[in-house]
């Protein structure tokens, strides 16, 4: 579960929702549909989506007895290289989102842990936490730039599929030497 904190959340941050608009009436439903920029470190160590990158929010909130679901996607672009041939790759991501923020002083207070439950703070929503959550589990831990890749030579360090067939480091002790000109003739 996301861990919220209780830090002072600006308004006007794009990955901030204000539910002032929102009725308080279980039912009410309003969509957001916005870009934003992405944060900082949204991602792994060989795959992320870059700062400042645009995401897409589409999302969706409504009003429940205890707070706000707040559910939707949430797309972007993402980079990164591959874990066999360090490639750079270019893809992107496309998340599922749904949270619960509680409003303050809900029974959610007595019934869940302070981590299990986004809080709304004041109005404000802050979506940063579940959408860090949700892109980075979504994101793979060793990134392919195709299913197939064979990855580098581990001795030259050249990507296999760039190599000829016959590519080989095999040393030959210098004792056999005349041997294997022998077998180099018949051929």
């Amino acid at each position: 579960m996301p861990k919220h904190s209780q830090t002072h959340l600006n308004p006007r941050s794009p990955l901030v929702l204000d539910t002032r608009e929102l009725p308080r009436r279980p039912g009410s439903m309003r969509t957001v549909n916005r870009v934003a920029p992405a944060p900082r470190d949204l991602g792994l160590e060989l795959i992320g989506v870059p700062e400042g990158a645009d995401l897409t929010l589409d999302l969706r909130t409504e009003s429940v007895s205890e707070g706000v679901l707040v559910s939707g996607t949430v797309s972007g672009a993402v980079t990164g290289e591959c874990g066999r041939c360090l490639r750079p790759i270019d893809d992107s991501v496309t998340v599922t989102i749904q949270e619960l923020y509680a409003y303050e002083h809900s029974t959610t207070d007595e019934t869940a842990g302070e981590d299990e439950v986004g809080r709304l703070q004041g109005d404000l929503v802050d979506l940063e936490p579940v959408l860090r959550d949700a892109v980075v589990l979504a994101l793979p831990t060793n990134p392919l730039c195709r299913a197939d890749c064979p990855g580098l030579c581990p001795e030259c360090g050249a990507p296999w599929d760039e190599l000829p067939a016959d590519h080989s480091h095999q040393q030959v002790d210098p004792r056999w030497a005349a041997l294997s000109q022998l077998t180099r003739k018949e051929e």
